[in-house]
């Protein structure tokens, strides 16, 4: 049965992130006012016009995913089940207690696996279209962040991908609130991954002239409200979020970390990365959250 009112809880938080593979790192760096941003690592990026991003550092999925599936994996996917592997743990959700079939996933990607698209398409061209791995499309699609975090933890509700840019995952915790509203979940798994420090990527946005270029200050490039702002700061990660129905989460005893009041959303139809001059985009879905 649907309730268009029902309260909705977060219950459970994880995070991959350039400041810290937990919760606890996470926010003891933030609230220190540390940056994640430093020079690229995983390529050479000495021919560019940008030579830094915030990389995730110190990652591992061993003992969350089994090495031969993490193979079959491209990194945002990765990045997605280990921080909902956390969120989990930090809910204290008991997935034997659990239905699974109403535990859903709605996990946002904005390109999804990048780099595995790169690093086939050069064997594709180096070693012909025969030489291209059968996983290649799995591992690349956005949708496999959720999918593989519904394989993972057996968990067998709705499941779907929200792909729309730089709100991806905001997008899907707006999602999981409607799923759990119209009574199709009692618990969703929400949130976002992405894994972008790649050669193509980081040349795109570079084209494009949408990132820093304060390869001797990288600490203290991003800077998104200065007047002297040159750009963004590419960056990869996970966060996710449990949610959960007041009901769910009373009956089990879950910690209630905050509650989700509501949701909206709209297009300025405006521009491609242009906010609407007026400030209409950003009121309307402010006017239409419930």
């Amino acid at each position: 049965m649907s309730d268009r009112n029902g309260r909705v809880f977060v219950t459970g938080a994880g995070i991959v992130s350039p400041l810290g593979n937990d919760i606890e790192s996470f926010w003891a760096h933030l609230i220190a006012g540390q940056s994640g941003a430093g020079p690229i690592t995983r390529f050479d990026a000495s021919g560019y016009e940008t030579r830094f991003a915030c990389e995730v550092k110190d990652f591992t999925t061993d003992g969350i995913v089994d090495r031969k599936d993490a193979k079959r994996m491209d990194r945002f996917a990765q990045f997605a089940v280990v921080a909902s592997h956390q969120a989990m743990k930090n809910a204290n959700l008991d997935l034997e207690a659990v239905n699974r079939d109403r535990v859903g996933v709605v996990m946002g990607s904005g390109i999804g696996g990048m780099e595995t698209f790169e690093a086939q398409h050069a064997v594709l061209l180096e070693r012909g279209p025969g030489r291209i791995s059968p996983f290649f499309i799995p591992m690349m699609i956005s949708d496999m962040a959720a999918g593989q975090v519904s394989i993972q933890f057996g968990l067998r509700g709705p499941n779907f991908a929200t792909v729309s840019a730089c709100a991806s995952g905001a997008h899907a915790i707006g999602e999981a609130l409607r799923l759990m509203r119209s009574g199709d979940a009692d618990v969703v798994v929400a949130g976002g991954a992405e894994a972008t420090i790649t050669p193509m990527a980081l040349a795109g946005f570079s084209s494009s002239r949408a990132l820093s270029t304060r390869n001797d200050d990288p600490q203290r490039a991003s800077r998104p409200f200065d007047l002297d702002r040159d750009g963004f700061v590419i960056g990869e990660g996970a966060g996710v979020l449990v949610l959960e129905t007041e009901d769910h989460a009373r009956r089990r005893g879950a910690p209630l970390l905050c509650e989700l009041g509501g949701y909206g959303a709209s297009a300025d139809a405006y521009h491609l990365t242009a906010p609407s001059e007026d400030g209409n985009g950003a009121a309307r879905p402010v006017s239409r959250a419930r």
